[in-house]
């Protein structure tokens, strides 16, 4: 989703980023690598010549990396140095963020929230909800239906897209009277998107949906263009149901440890 820039390693981490490669190099033999040895050896590791091979760099490159400089490796090397290093999903996933890069394979793990978040929307008797990562609600209760009138009220249409919070808010008339300080709360969610999106910029289906929006809608043309940027908040939202009139809930958002880009909505009696 983000363009990609030129990125350094954040100058804490270098040091950080460095002493993980050099101790992973030191676990993996040149047999677990596919290299044949002779002779003796000081050290049942790779050395720093036999990585940079396997990884198609300068054995140069690799010593700066493990001297902890500001260098940017890529994420095709650091790619390559995972697989090389046969790092599990766990520190794969370290090892981009010491490198402070986004990892292109991450995005393409999960592409279902797990069945335990599944299970926990239908377990709630208040509305809950999950939201992918462009912001569809996906999974809904028996009681966010109830609530969410013109949004999660009827299924989609067989073909159709999921339900959209975005699209609800500026596209459908009935958001304005429904979400209290309607104009705030739309400010602030475009805002929270953006934050949300930011690494999945390069995305696609991401920039589809965007474009949709900003000709669609002028308010999230407007506000888009803005570059506000907040992190996302729970807390109190008000409501004016069309059926029970104004409803307070306090609302949470929690995200499943393995699969980040999914949202779980829980709005809680005030």
């Amino acid at each position: 989703m983000e363009t990609r820039l030129p990125v350094k390693i954040v100058t804490g981490n270098a040091p950080l980023l460095g002493d993980f490669i050099r101790r992973h190099r030191g676990k993996v033999t040149p047999q677990q690598a596919g290299l044949s040895t002779q002779g003796r050896r000081r050290t049942q590791g790779l050395r720093r010549e036999e990585l940079a091979l396997l990884c198609g760099i300068s054995s140069t490159w690799v010593t700066w990396i493990e001297q902890g400089r500001p260098v940017q490796p890529s994420t095709a090397v650091l790619d390559r140095l995972s697989q090389t290093l046969q790092l599990s999903e766990a520190e794969r996933a370290y090892l981009f963020d010491l490198a402070g890069r986004a990892d292109p394979t991450a995005d393409k793990a999960h592409t279902q929230p797990p069945h335990t978040v599944l299970r926990i929307v239908q377990a709630l008797d208040t509305p809950a909800y999950v939201l992918d990562r462009y912001w569809n609600a996906i999974a809904w209760n028996t009681a966010a239906a109830a609530h969410f009138v013109g949004w999660m009220d009827q299924p989609p249409a067989p073909g159709n897209p999921p339900p959209n919070l975005l699209e609800f808010l500026l596209l459908n008339p009935t958001a304005r009277s429904f979400v209290a300080d309607w104009e705030g709360r739309t400010r602030r969610i475009i805002a929270e998107f953006r934050a949300d999106v930011g690494k999945h910029l390069d995305d696609p289906q991401m920039a589809r949906q965007i474009e949709h929006l900003q000709q669609n809608s002028p308010i999230f043309a407007q506000l888009w263009a803005a570059q506000d940027v907040v992190e996302r908040e729970g807390g109190r939202r008000v409501f004016q149901h069309p059926q029970h009139g104004q409803v307070v809930y306090e609302q949470s958002t929690l995200l499943p440890a393995t699969s980040t880009d999914f949202k779980l909505v829980i709005l809680l009696p005030e």
